[in-house]
């Protein structure tokens, strides 16, 4: 029996040397998982065409402004790729850990954010170019990607730093729109009218089933009435049709000029965010949120609707939404874990969604329901083309379309 029970002993140390053994072997591995990822360097982004950087979105990092990427982490990682010949790709991590997760497991090529430099060196990853010598921070690569790490160090230098900063305060600071002409709106409504697109306004705003005021109140807000406007963004026309946003709709960028096109264009457009809003069942409440979409972006909107249910607020009011809108360039907002774009300068859709609408009420006041028919600067009427209605009913008369006006009773919200 006494062999018997030292035997045992024997046999339950060495199954507890064991379990430490492997103890250490996994933490080995971990900590060597940075340099058993699969190699992916510079010559494999050249064939591919497409540096990927993943940072964290902020203000001073990475956020989206007008359909623009910007930020200074951007534009830096942009320059780099840009000298390279390839394009950039910005993926957006929640927090620090993640950030290493995604270069550890190859999701990202470049981690596009300044990190202590103790940190990376930790987690078993190289310091490379942009490097903060008062913070002591660094991007960071796999040691698995020596070419890139070096292509990077070549690159970098601290005067790249100021000019890419004073480039991103010259674009933050520019006019919004510059415009060609001016047009005095007041002095147009005491002759009835509001611009003398109000036939093109309200043919497009029929399609949406708006009434043609508040679309004019909106191309207002774009661009003063102004055909020729052209945004610091590259926006263009009475509506501000993103060269981007006209492709996508099979418009050509040179027809953005033209009066007709750019509100066709827009009312596709806003066609098109009806659709993604469709969830919102007022048609009322939905109108501010494609509004908003138009303005800020679909993704913010719906980050700002994710925040109002977390809270506890009913998110298909647009009332409860905006407060969110307005506060997603506060940390404590945009890095909350339902925020899916990031950083948002919100305070700008908030204004615009409250500046269409106030002049809407204005428009509703002072310019009566059909639009008024007048002759455009060279006296052609074809500006302001819009087809009576007619008096009589015929097979082809259709009673089931809805033209919401701000009488209607769907827009008194309580």
């Amino acid at each position: 029996m006494r062999l018997s029970f030292f035997s045992i002993v024997i046999l339950f140390l060495l199954f507890l040397l064991s379990c430490s053994s492997n103890k250490l072997a996994d933490a080995s591995d971990n900590k060597a998982g940075a340099d058993t990822a699969e190699v992916y360097d510079l010559n494999d982004i050249e064939e591919n065409g497409e540096l990927i950087a993943v940072t964290i979105s902020g203000p001073e990092s990475y956020f989206q402004y007008h359909n623009l990427d910007m930020g200074l982490e951007y534009m830096l990682a942009e320059d780099f790729a840009n000298k390279q010949g390839f394009a950039i790709r910005m993926e957006i991590a929640k927090d620090t850990m993640e950030l290493f997760d995604m270069l550890r497991n190859n999701k990202a090529d470049l981690i596009a954010y300044e990190l202590p430099v103790k940190l990376i060196k930790k987690m078993g990853f190289l310091c490379v170019g942009v490097v903060s010598d008062t913070a002591n921070a660094s991007w960071a690569v796999r040691k698995s990607s020596p070419l890139l790490a070096e292509s990077l160090d070549e690159w970098y230098s601290p005067a790249l730093r100021v000019e890419q900063q004073k480039t991103m305060r010259d674009i933050m600071s520019r006019p919004r729109i510059h415009h060609s002409a001016s047009l005095k709106p007041r002095a147009a409504m005491r002759k009835g009218s509001i611009s003398p697109y109000d036939g093109l306004l309200a043919r497009a705003a029929s399609t949406l089933g708006w009434d043609w005021r508040l679309l004019a109140a909106q191309c207002y807000q774009e661009s003063a009435f102004d055909p020729e406007a052209v945004s610091w963004a590259g926006a263009r026309g009475l509506m501000q049709i993103m060269p981007g946003t006209a492709r996508q709709l099979g418009v050509s960028v040179e027809s953005l000029f033209q009066p007709e096109t750019n509100i066709a264009a827009s009312a596709k457009y806003l066609k098109m965010l009806q659709g993604q809003f469709s969830d919102i069942k007022n048609p009322a409440e939905r109108t501010k949120f494609v509004l908003a979409a138009y303005n800020g972006g679909t993704n913010h909107i719906r980050d700002a609707m994710a925040l109002a249910k977390k809270h506890r607020r009913n998110y298909q009011l647009w009332a409860n939404v905006s407060y969110f809108v307005l506060h997603l360039s506060e940390p404590a907002f945009y890095k909350d874990p339902v925020v899916k774009s990031g950083y948002m300068i919100g305070s700008e859709t908030y204004r615009y969604v409250a500046s269409i609408m106030a002049r809407w009420q204005q428009y509703i006041t002072g310019v009566r329901a059909k639009p008024v028919l007048l002759p455009d600067a060279s006296g052609m009427s074809a500006v302001n083309s819009f087809p009576a209605k007619s008096r009589k009913k015929n097979r082809f008369t259709n009673t089931s379309t809805q033209i919401i006006s701000r009488s209607d009773s769907i827009f008194q919200i309580k």
